[in-house]
């Protein structure tokens, strides 16, 4: 007799998760077990670009499975395109007494994945008896209604084909707006970014087609020439795109590029804004971009490029001149650089930095510094991207206990 599940929550934090396999089904299932507190064990010969990108947030091991990954395991998922191998890793659970998910055939797991969905302190989680469509229907009919106020939502999603340029904001799923939501949860395919907010993915249909185009820095990329095609080649098949992006589409994100390919190409194509990280970083981390008094202007600028490349478009002397708060985006790399060109232009080596890594997300940490310690600071706190600079006096409002006030 096929009895039905037993459903329950489990408390994932600290304990030992093993996701063998490294395609788009262990990408889906990473960032929603790291947002669970899991230690999550990824193993597989070849991995995403994107579960790459989360190396430094899991243990990742590039070979085939052994028994030996489940010791000391509380939870499974078997998840490589071998049928044989899932069955493997599922008989090692099973001796162990560990319970497994099996991507390739449900009826041989020993527990099965919901179709999960989160409002508030709220947690959504549908099991359809082997059905991943009712299953992730029903949740996000339950999720937009509880979004939306709505008793019912028949008909709420637009699924016009086309491409939708979606802002996902910061990072933390909980900053994205009701709009972008709403542009997923009717999507056919979703192109996404290594920093849109990843535990989104793992709420989106079983029937999506999710497409990693992650841009590792210094790593594997993906051409802009290759997303905006594939972005026409998936709308003209009759399908609703949405290029899910970290930030704002506009602001150091392409997004426009993007939009003029599909213009050209005679796409639909809409728009939906995020909260851009040059603004909701800082905010979040309770520094001001402005403050009255102390800054009337802000100056968000691309580091990606170091003063004297002769691809930049920054003047730096004239950046050095102003008031105003300095908002870098991409900068870690360069911030040494800029840091000497900011100094050599007039402002004080006192000047008050904010770097803020990994913004809005469970890992964010900020170093406190100043233009002429700044050097020193990022190589002390071992800072890595993603991280936003603030460099100017509203550093100095938000930590007034770090500096000391300086006369004119």
């Amino acid at each position: 007799m096929d009895f039905p599940p037993y459903p329950t929550g489990l408390r994932l934090a600290g304990r030992r998760v093993v996701v063998a396999g490294g395609g788009h089904v262990a990408q889906r299932r990473v960032p929603s077990l790291l947002a669970a507190g899991a230690d999550v064990l990824v193993v597989s010969p070849q991995v995403t670009p994107a579960i790459e990108g989360m190396a430094g947030e899991i243990t990742l091991e590039l070979r085939r499975f052994r028994p030996s990954d489940l010791d000391g395991a509380w939870y499974v998922v078997a998840a490589t395109n071998d049928p044989e191998a899932n069955e493997q890793i599922s008989e090692a659970a099973e001796e162990r007494r560990i319970f497994c998910v099996r991507s390739d055939d449900a009826t041989a797991a020993t527990a099965w994945t919901p179709a999960v969905g989160r409002h508030g302190s709220v947690t959504v989680a549908v099991l359809g008896n082997r059905e991943p469509r009712q299953s992730a229907s029903l949740r996000d009919d339950i999720i937009t209604a509880l979004r939306d106020g709505q008793l019912t939502t028949a008909g709420a999603l637009d699924r016009t084909p086309g491409v939708v340029l979606v802002g996902g904001g910061p990072g933390d799923p909980e900053l994205v707006t009701v709009a972008a939501r709403h542009a997923l949860a009717s999507a056919d395919v979703v192109v996404a970014d290594r920093l849109a907010p990843r535990a989104l993915l793992g709420q989106l249909g079983p029937d999506v087609e999710l497409i990693d185009v992650a841009k590792l820095p210094r790593g594997r990329s993906a051409l802009q020439e290759q997303i905006n095609q594939l972005l026409i080649d998936r709308a003209r098949q009759g399908k609703r795109v949405v290029r899910f992006k970290g930030g704002d589409n506009f602001v150091f994100g392409r997004g426009y590029e993007e939009l003029l390919a599909c213009r050209e190409a005679g796409v639909p194509v809409t728009v939906i804004p995020g909260l851009s990280s040059s603004i909701s970083v800082p905010g979040v981390s309770q520094i001001p971009v402005t403050h009255r008094g102390v800054a009337h202007e802000f100056t968000v600028i691309s580091g990606h490029l170091p003063p004297g490349h002769p691809d930049s478009l920054v003047e730096w002397s004239a950046v050095a001149r102003m008031r105003g708060t300095v908002v870098l985006l991409m900068a870690v790399e360069n911030a040494p650089a800029i840091a000497e060109e900011l100094l050599l232009g007039g402002r004080r080596a006192e000047t008050p930095v904010a770097v803020i890594m990994e913004g809005t997300m469970p890992g964010e940490r900020t170093v406190l510094s100043t233009l002429g310690e700044l050097t020193q600071d990022l190589a002390s706190h071992q800072v890595r991207p993603p991280a936003i600079i603030v460099v100017g006096d509203v550093v100095r409002v938000a930590h007034p206990e770090r500096y000391r006030v300086l006369a004119d």
